[in-house]
């Protein structure tokens, strides 16, 4: 069966495509395809694509976007690009991407606002991102609780909307009192009150619920939304199930990212002075663990002969190649269960791992080499180790995008068993190199 991210990603990538057949291969491409396709080609490729789009498609297409990649976009337009990119937006596409957006481009969205939707905008921005108030969809049906059901018929059949099926009652306050179903009112008498047909106990959300908690109830619920309401029991809008998988999806991208270090905004093909930095991070942690269990070797120390400072060292080159392994692992594994590894954009993605294992090895090598050192009072084995750090890593960065693919291309899953190979090919690659050079150098 055929892949249309992934033929789209190989269209994209063609050095000669032109703007026309640019638009002709996303034409039928919903805009989170289209968004997944962008995020899996070089920066300076889709910089070109993006200019190509047409604008009347570019603000769906950058919604669905991670935030890394859509600042990347951003960051290389002017105001009035912004500007007319920004015309269209309603408030629930500006909340979902504000987090990702400096000051100025919210500004200049809510200036391309009407007032409803400004308010809408402010009202959600009142809540935290985890908080379901953040969430709601304000295409619904609200009518007062003393309308007939004639007049209930006419609004279901002018609503735009979608899927509507529900109307949402309020009072004269504008306090929610309870919801209509539609085929509950399809054997009514047009002149009864559409108050009377109220579904009995039927939930609501608390703006300030967390939003995977209201995915929770909306489930239990078995209903397709929940109305949502703030603390003065107001009608905020309502939490439908297409939100709720949005944010289980997140969810659990996120805590699969946050098991290697990385932020589920990440872009496949973020700089590698950004990426090498947000990876060093965490390889700096592991580092200080390492040393930790190093130091406890090293209590026998004064017993052993020089040669055995090399396996008082050993577990900290093992331990950086197979943290660095994983973070470019985890990575290769989203892109590959997202559609977006392909022929077309492996040796780039390759390229630019090996740019960000060779510039946190070359980091990490000087500071464990000075450290080493200081620790030793020699020389030769700073540099022993500051070399096998560098040999390593740039293993580790080589295996994590091979050994996922190839075992993808094998029908294996990669989630599941790629992390205990690349351990092995780590620990055997930094041992080899280590006491390899440890031999060469010092004996």
């Amino acid at each position: 069966m055929s892949n249309p991210i992934a033929e789209l990603i190989e269209q994209l990538t063609q050095e000669d495509i032109s703007t026309e057949a640019i638009n002709q291969a996303i034409a039928t491409m919903p805009p989170d395809d289209v968004a997944l396709a962008l995020e899996s080609i070089p920066v300076a490729q889709r910089r070109f694509v993006w200019d190509s789009i047409k604008q009347t498609n570019r603000l769906d297409i950058l919604v669905e976007m991670r935030g890394e990649s859509r600042m990347l976009l951003l960051k290389g337009m002017e105001d009035d690009e912004i500007a007319a990119l920004f015309s269209d937006v309603d408030a629930e596409d500006l909340l979902e991407i504000a987090d990702s957006l400096p000051d100025q481009m919210i500004d200049i969205a809510l200036q391309k606002m009407d007032a409803k939707q400004r308010d809408y905008y402010r009202q959600g921005a009142t809540y935290e991102e985890d908080e379901v108030g953040r969430w709601v969809d304000h295409d619904l049906i609200v009518a007062s609780q003393t309308i007939r059901v004639s007049e209930a018929m006419r609004l279901f059949r002018r609503a735009e909307a979608p899927y509507s099926d529900t109307i949402y009652l309020v009072n004269r306050t504008g306090r929610w009192v309870g919801c209509v179903s539609f085929r509950d009112l399809l054997n009514a008498q047009p002149h009864d009150h559409v108050s009377q047909f109220m579904q009995e106990d039927h939930q609501f959300l608390d703006a300030q619920t967390d939003v995977i908690k209201a995915a929770d109830l909306l489930e239990k619920a078995e209903v397709s939304a929940l109305p949502v309401l703030d603390e003065n029991h107001l009608l905020v809008g309502r939490f439908h199930a297409g939100y709720a998988l949005e944010a289980r999806r997140l969810e659990h991208e996120a805590d699969q990212m946050s098991s290697a270090g990385l932020n589920e905004e990440s872009d496949l093909f973020s700089p590698v002075k950004r990426s090498a930095a947000s990876r060093g991070l965490w390889l700096g942690i592991n580092l200080l663990t390492a040393f930790m269990a190093s130091a406890f070797i090293g209590l026998f120390e004064a017993t052993l002969e020089q040669v055995v400072a090399l396996a008082v060292l050993m577990p900290i080159v093992a331990s950086m190649g197979g943290i660095a392994g994983s973070q470019t692992l985890t990575l290769i594994v989203r892109g590959l269960a997202l559609g977006q590894i392909t022929r077309a954009n492996l040796g780039s993605l390759l390229k630019k791992e090996l740019q960000v294992g060779g510039l946190n090895g070359v980091v990490w090598s000087i500071s464990i080499g000075a450290v080493v050192l200081w620790w030793f009072a020699n020389p030769m084995l700073g540099l022993v180790i500051a070399l096998a750090i560098v040999i390593n890593i740039l293993m580790a960065a080589l295996s994590g995008v091979i050994i996922p693919v190839i075992l993808d291309k094998l029908k294996i899953d990669p989630a599941l068993s790629g992390s205990v190979i690349l351990t092995t090919v780590t620990d055997i690659a930094g041992y080899i190199a280590f006491l390899g050079l440890g031999t060469l150098l010092l004996l």
